[in-house]
């Protein structure tokens, strides 16, 4: 293993990753100027081929799911011991995904037993009914089917899918089934 380049800030890591190509990149979240989130999805746009592990002091679950639609290929906690964080970068080099134990954990628990909170992390902006109609079309159920499950009018669901497409910042049903499916919903 050999170390190539050092940056200090998200700007300072995209511009040195493109002019030296490293294999892996180390990334933190926080930085200053552009964040670590933000530079990871700057270089997988322009480098794919890079391979980038978050090595952060933040745990808690908006960070870890922001960085895995990043596009990290690992979330290691700054904490980790000399041995972990090797191993963490050699196996990302190798193209595995990694995550240290307490954030397996974390996923594990999220994944396991809330899986009724994945929309609410996801789409907070959304209302329940907003929620439960995106759910329904993500599973692929037209609006005819989504009235008879939920006894709500066409003319109600049809507001309710105005509205969160506003909010979600899409044109149509297809885009708005495409960003539920990334956040997970839609699978039963």
């Amino acid at each position: 293993m050999e170390i190539i380049g050092e940056a200090r800030t998200g700007d300072e890591t995209i511009s040195l990753a493109t002019r030296l190509q490293p294999d892996v990149v180390l990334m933190d979240i926080k930085m200053p100027g552009t964040n670590g989130i933000e530079a990871t999805r700057a270089l997988m746009q322009a480098q794919p081929q890079i391979r980038i592990l978050m090595v952060t002091l933040f745990e808690d679950d908006g960070f870890v799911f922001a960085a895995m639609r990043s596009g990290v290929r690992g979330y290691v906690l700054k904490d980790a011991n000399q041995e972990e964080l090797v191993r963490a970068v050699r196996a990302v080099h190798r193209g595995e995904v990694i995550y240290s134990p307490a954030i397996a954990q974390r996923l594990i628990h999220y994944f396991a037993v809330l899986p009724a909170t994945v929309s609410q992390l996801a789409f907070p902006t959304l209302t329940d009914w907003e929620r439960d109609i995106l759910q329904l079309m993500a599973q692929g159920e037209s609006s005819t089917a989504i009235d008879k499950r939920l006894s709500l009018s066409l003319k109600k669901i049809q507001n309710y899918v105005s509205r969160f497409f506003s909010k979600l910042q899409v044109a149509d049903r297809a885009k708005a089934i495409i960003q539920a499916r990334d956040a997970g919903l839609g699978y039963s």
